[in-house]
């Protein structure tokens, strides 16, 4: 195992200054504590939230296990500093670059290299791990994005910063565009069109004459003319179910999703969330914290089958079985997030969907694929559930999470069910 180059040496220091400079090469282990805490900080750059206290702990488990042993040393580092599994792709990319691995370059250079007849496009993590083991400094990342904007300007002659990254895919985003897509979407106006109810409440201008406040009204006044009152029905948002698909082929839209459930979560006080892989979990509890990142976490420690297969029609009929009683009264909505890739092949999938649309006042689709002019409906899970939806949607950017907003304050589609 080799370790990243030293810089280079400046001027010839003095004799005391020699020594204190060659002490810390003549100590290895200070020379591999330094580092493992530069790894960290590449880590902490890359979006991977660490603190000076795990790095202490990843130094101290390198004295347990022989470092001259890779796995030993990969396995070590990973225990300590990895805290959530779906940072552990940004871990293994950062290692690899790190402490350069042969085959890790390889990969990098031929992420990079033009490709014959698809243009290469740099996988989100390695992008972030560049970014994080070469920083731009504040000058340079103005010029890019300065350059950036000109770019898009002679094409569209409208766009700007905000308006590329609410357009841009997901799974394309850098570090910093994450931040910032996630600071948006806590911005994001999330209000849901109110529905009537069986309740009534005083209404001097409503079409209902309320008996009982009538005659009360008239024997408190003790006059002989009846004056009548009227009552309006009341209305107050529908339920809002999500289901949300966290199986491998959704895992690059997973985490800015459940931001968005949270920030719908605290916009509104009936909101039920739950994902799924090949088992459903129940995550609404923990999306009512205020704080996302502990939200998150918990999600990740709860949930088993994160970024694993995807069992739809199991998970479906094991909520239409569960909670459906539960949490589908009074109008309910229900945002089904799914790429419709099923494992089983899209076995029970159709029943369960059609006793789920039966059970909700309005049954919306989110499909990442739709992003793709020439999406069609191939696989057989998506042909089994395209008939038992009101309104199917794209959920791959901003701009479809804010049309999706919108959808959600105006009226119903033509498909719900009133």
């Amino acid at each position: 195992m080799t370790v990243p180059p030293q810089p280079p040496p400046g001027p010839e220091p003095t004799a005391d200054r020699a020594d204190r400079a060659a002490a810390p090469s003549r100590d290895p282990g200070v020379t591999l504590a330094q580092n493992v805490m530069h790894f960290g900080r590449v880590l902490r750059r890359a979006g991977v939230p660490i603190g000076s206290g795990q790095i202490a702990a990843a130094v101290a488990a390198l004295s347990h296990i022989d470092i001259g042993h890779r796995d030993e040393f990969y396995w070590a580092l990973a225990s300590v500093l990895v805290t959530d599994h779906r940072h552990h792709e940004l871990f293994d990319e950062a290692f690899r670059l790190f402490f350069r691995d042969p085959g890790g370059i390889d990969a990098a250079l031929a992420a990079l290299l033009p490709k014959i007849e698809m243009p290469a496009r740099k996988p989100p993590t390695s992008r972030r791990v560049s970014e994080a083991l070469h920083p731009q400094g504040p000058d340079r990342r103005e010029r890019e994005r300065k350059r950036e904007v000109e770019v898009e300007y002679d094409a569209a002659l409208t766009y700007s910063d905000e308006e590329i990254l609410r357009h841009k895919d997901f799974a394309e985003l850098s570090a910093d565009e994450l931040s910032q897509a996630k600071q948006l979407i806590a911005r994001m106006s999330l209000s849901v069109r109110e529905i009537p109810t069986r309740r009534f409440r005083p209404d001097p201008r409503g079409r209902r004459v309320d008996l009982r406040r009538t005659l009360q009204a008239t024997i408190r006044r003790g006059q002989d003319a009846i004056w009548l009152e009227r009552s309006a029905m009341r209305t107050r948002p529908p339920v809002i179910v999500t289901l949300c698909d966290i199986s491998g082929s959704m895992e690059r839209y997973s985490e800015l999703l459940l931001h968005f459930l949270h920030a719908l979560t605290s916009a509104r006080d009936r909101v039920h969330s739950f994902v799924f892989g090949t088992r459903l979990s129940n995550v609404s509890r923990y999306l009512r914290q205020r704080d996302i990142d502990r939200a998150l976490a918990d999600i990740g420690h709860k949930v088993e089958d994160w970024a694993s297969g995807t069992r739809i029609g199991t998970c479906l009929t094991r909520f239409n079985r569960d909670w459906s009683r539960r949490v589908l009264g009074q109008g309910a909505t229900v945002l089904l997030i799914s790429d419709g890739l099923d494992r089983d092949a899209g076995d029970g999938l159709e029943a369960a969907m059609a006793r789920l649309h039966r059970s909700c006042r309005q049954l919306i689709w989110l499909n990442p694929l739709l992003r793709y002019p020439g999406f069609a409906p191939k696989a057989r899970g998506i042909r089994a559930m395209l008939p038992h939806v009101d309104e199917f949607r794209p959920v791959h950017n901003l701009a479809s999470l804010a049309q999706l907003a919108a959808a959600l304050s105006g009226p119903a589609s033509g498909g719900a069910r009133g």
